[in-house]
């Protein structure tokens, strides 16, 4: 069966209406897989963050009524992934290529679910953070090495505290290393290392959140399976991948030897104010296109819910 990606919105939408209700201001029920966030104030990072929704701060900056936006953010300055093609033109949403297929892919989910998307690699679009309040959520989709300026971390930190939306995608993870507030952004988690792109078996070991609920229990796919240092901590885990089912192991090529039992390739927390959904998955290029790929669905289900929540027209981390 082929698999398109208007197949998964339609699909995401009905699994998505699920949850439809604005989520409530009580915490969160309890999770096996939930690390929780008991200490609203953080040590390492100073601010308050984890799954207590008393981490957001709902000051009214985002009107429904206004509709829902997301601004895509794929700048490189280092190793390009595939996905994202040759480079992008200055300002905000200059013509694409035809490789340009992840943030294509973004544009066209958003279009049958709801939400406009504005893309740009233009590092003077995310120097103002009353710009960014323009947009529900901003999403980091393989960004590499140091991407930001002064001007541009400014406005983001200040976006987040203002209760915006973020989601972190694959290689957001391998981004602003030597800036511990992002580092703390993404769950206390940063890209070490991987090992070959290969088939595995993803777990969703938490079934209740919008971006899980509908996905099997196991599902196959294919990445290069991050290794983290630090890994993820006080987060809500959505998904892992199960080691034992990667043929080529899961050693990376800096020595990296997994995480056990317990390798997160998805998690969601509140941070500094804002919240954000982050996964390690969509390494491949078939991922990102119409191109059969076995588990493509799922990812693309998964992420869809995800960025839904960190803008708001879905609950969030529950």
């Amino acid at each position: 069966m082929r698999i398109t990606l208007s197949t998964v919105a339609a699909a995401g939408a009905a699994v998505l209406l699920l949850a439809a209700t604005p989520p409530s201001s009580a915490a969160p029920a309890s999770s096996g897989r939930d690390q929780g966030a008991q200490n609203l104030g953080d040590p390492d990072y100073g601010v308050c963050r984890g799954t207590d929704p008393r981490c957001y701060h709902d000051w009214g900056n985002f009107d429904p009524a206004k509709g829902y936006k997301l601004l895509v953010y794929s700048r490189t300055a280092g190793p390009r992934h595939a996905h994202l093609g040759t480079p992008l033109g200055p300002g905000l949403n200059p013509p694409l290529n035809d490789d340009n297929v992840a943030v294509k892919a973004m544009i066209r989910i958003g279009q049958e679910n709801g939400f406009a998307v504005d893309y740009t690699e233009d590092v003077g679009q995310l120097s103002s953070a009353g710009r960014l309040l323009s947009y529900n959520a901003v999403m980091f989709l393989s960004t590499t090495r140091d991407t930001l300026d002064d001007a541009a971390q400014t406005a983001l930190r200040q976006y987040v505290r203002a209760g915006g939306g973020f989601a972190g995608v694959h290689n957001a993870f391998g981004t602003e290393y030597n800036w511990p507030w992002y580092e703390g952004l993404l769950g206390n988690a940063n890209f070490y290392d991987h090992g070959a792109n290969q088939p595995g078996t993803v777990l969703t070991v938490d079934r209740r959140d919008v971006s899980t609920q509908g996905l099997p229990q196991r599902w196959a796919f294919s990445d290069e399976w991050y290794n983290l240092v630090p890994a993820p901590t006080k987060v809500r885990v959505l998904a892992e991948v199960d080691e034992s089912t990667l043929p080529q192991g899961v050693r990376g090529n800096l020595g990296h030897p997994g995480h056990g039992d317990d390798h997160a390739v998805s998690w969601c927390q509140y941070y500094d104010g804002g919240r954000a959904w982050l996964t390690t998955l969509g390494h491949d290029v078939k991922a990102w296109t119409d191109e059969p790929m076995e588990g493509d669905r799922y990812f693309l289900q998964h992420l869809l819910g995800g960025v839904r929540s960190v803008l708001g027209q879905a609950p969030f981390c529950r």
